[in-house]
């Protein structure tokens, strides 16, 4: 993205790196020129804006202490009036919350001190790579996503994933179920400089605990019985692209400090191995559920919840949002009618004023399945508002309750015995007839564990 200001100023230089020590900008000098990259240096914040106004650059790498100022003040002086260029940050060892401040100022990356060249050409790889992803290009999957809608929610969440697709920062996607976290993930990650690596989204909720370590981090041959060879987690599976990390709050507080590690140092060791290995992975997360009140409880880590969450996407529910109701379900009706190979329907004004009125708990996915119904049960090509079943929501759209250490370990809570328990009940089985009693998908939908819905049947003579 360039401004004007930009276009008309000469060509310049690829990156302009600003550190007050002499050796550093040596050293960093010496790594990019490896890389066929020219470089100009500066020692402070003053000399850095003026070859900032004198010239073009693709990458600013400025550290953060200088003579007359700091990296902050830099970031926000390229925010202002460069937009489009990428700044990184080099910091000290150990000051993650100085490289937070960063990332939540606008800046692209960091690397710290001692700067490790394999990290340093990884940030710069990806950095060059921003000016082709301006433009949407096709991810793995072979289509770009979009969001269908054009209220002003919806607008201003299509500009902060533009934003958020041209820096590294952890993002933590909080919304109901149903709001659609993992296309947003997906977007963020496909509008971005990693879009031409793997995308790995994994629902922690759904990985046994003992397995956890494994599934993230790898094993090698003969770590535990069954290992008879040796395997690679989902941290190196995403190496180089994005690791979606869907319901992050069902990881267990044994995983939570493993997981910090691993975000924090950029490496992992697999299961028996005698030494960490670096991977390049940017972190995405989700979660449906509270993740400030998890920590108030003790039940989420504080330092993980800051390290996950430096810049926090909030997703409107459907309810917000009720003007792009008619045209998302016209774009579902028609996908319903191409999986088919049969004429799309079309709403009726009536029932597209039902669907407006009605509150969405369970969100787009919600539309989904009235309408899939609709489509099943409607005479002829125009569904009117009798063929869509609306039932009554009262009490649904509330969050679905935070399951407590005893309750996910299968102790009995004696939900049965309250009116609560009754109406967890209807909940539960109104989801597993929606679903067509497929256990895996209810219980995502619900918010709870395969293992919480399980057990809950068990307890009442339905499993």
């Amino acid at each position: 993205m360039n401004t004007p200001e930009r276009r008309n100023r000469p060509a310049g230089i690829d990156v302009l790196v600003v550190d007050d020590e002499e050796d550093i900008r040596e050293v960093l000098e010496l790594s990019l020129l490896r890389m066929g990259l020219a470089c100009d240096t500066a020692g402070t914040v003053e000399e850095a804006r003026r070859l900032l106004g004198e010239k073009n650059y693709r990458l600013c790498l400025t550290d953060m202490r200088l003579p007359d100022g700091d990296g902050l003040e830099l970031v926000a002086h390229i925010q202002s009036h460069l937009p489009g260029l990428p700044v990184a940050v080099i910091t000290a060892f150990g000051s993650i919350e100085t490289a937070i401040r960063a990332l939540k100022c606008g800046a692209f990356d960091f690397v710290t001190k001692p700067v490790e060249l394999k990290a340093l050409r990884e940030l710069v790889s990806h950095a060059l790579k921003l000016q082709a992803a301006a433009a949407p290009t096709p991810g793995a999957g072979g289509t770009t996503r979009t969001l269908i809608g054009n209220s002003a929610a919806l607008e201003h969440l299509r500009a902060q994933i533009a934003k958020l697709a041209r820096n590294q920062a952890p993002v933590f996607i909080q919304g109901e179920s149903g709001t659609g976290k993992e296309v947003i993930a997906r977007l963020i990650h496909e509008l971005g400089p990693r879009a031409s690596a793997p995308f790995v989204p994994v629902n922690c909720g759904a990985i046994p605990p003992e397995l956890m370590e494994s599934e993230f981090f790898g094993h090698r041959k003969g770590a535990f019985t069954g290992a008879v060879f040796d395997k690679d987690g989902l941290f190196q599976a995403a190496r180089g692209g994005t690791l979606f990390l869907d319901e992050v709050a069902d990881l267990p507080l044994a995983m939570q400090v493993k997981l910090l590690r691993a975000i924090q140092e950029r490496a992992v060791r697999p299961v028996g191995a005698h030494a960490e290995e670096s991977v390049d992975v940017r972190i995405l997360s989700a979660s449906h559920r509270d993740l400030a009140q998890l920590v108030a409880d003790g039940k989420f880590r504080q330092d993980l919840y800051f390290r996950i969450n430096v810049i926090t996407l909030r997703v409107p529910p459907l309810r917000e949002r009720p003007e792009d109701i008619p045209e998302l379900a016209g774009h579902i009706l028609a996908r319903l009618a191409d999986r088919d190979g049969v004429p799309p329907h079309r709403l009726a004004p009536d029932a597209s004023a039902a669907l407006k009125q009605h509150p969405f708990p369970g969100n787009v996915r919600e539309l989904e399945n009235l309408l899939e119904r609709a489509c099943a049960l409607c005479d002829g090509d125009e569904i009117r508002a009798g063929d869509i079943d609306l039932h009554p929501t009262e009490g649904i759209a509330q969050p679905f309750r935070v399951f407590g250490a005893a309750d996910s370990c299968g102790a009995d809570l004696d939900a049965d015995s309250s009116e609560d328990g009754e109406d967890e009940r209807v909940r539960i089985l109104r989801m597993l007839d929606e679903t067509r009693w497929n256990r895996s998908e209810a219980a995502r939908r619900l918010g709870m564990t395969l293992r919480q819905l399980r057990y809950r049947l068990q307890k009442w003579g339905m499993e």
